[in-house]
């Protein structure tokens, strides 16, 4: 089994800072692509920023220029840093994970969301 936890999250003013954070364990044999999506109330899941295993990433055109995505490949983690921070960048912070297990299985494992609220 594979489990991914996050945390960092918390409430924040407009052009404010924080910053997420992620860290898979279990079974792991390696980590194809790690990343970070994000759920407002009544929107659909949407996706934040992505960085793959040799180190290339994609953002969301929303947040290209604040949000900068990391990735320590020994720790299994993944980190969002996100400076500038909108009020609509308030949503529920999901992690997210393509993992190749011990077992030679690809699991799309995802964590339980940390919430952000960026508010005056």
């Amino acid at each position: 089994q594979v489990q991914l936890v996050e945390s960092g999250g918390g409430f924040v003013q407009p052009g404010g800072s924080l910053r997420l954070s992620c860290a898979a364990s279990g079974s792991i044999l390696w980590i194809n692509v790690m990343g970070w999506y994000r759920q407002a109330p009544g929107k659909e899941r949407e996706l934040v920023a992505r960085i793959i295993s040799g180190g290339s990433t994609n953002y969301a055109d929303s947040v290209k220029g604040r949000f900068t995505i990391s990735r320590d490949n020994a720790k299994n983690a993944v980190d969002l840093q996100m400076n500038s921070l909108k009020p609509e960048d308030t949503a529920v912070y999901y992690c997210s994970a393509e993992i190749v297990s011990t077992t030679r299985a690809t699991i799309q494992s995802w964590g339980r969301g940390t919430q952000v609220t960026v508010s005056s």
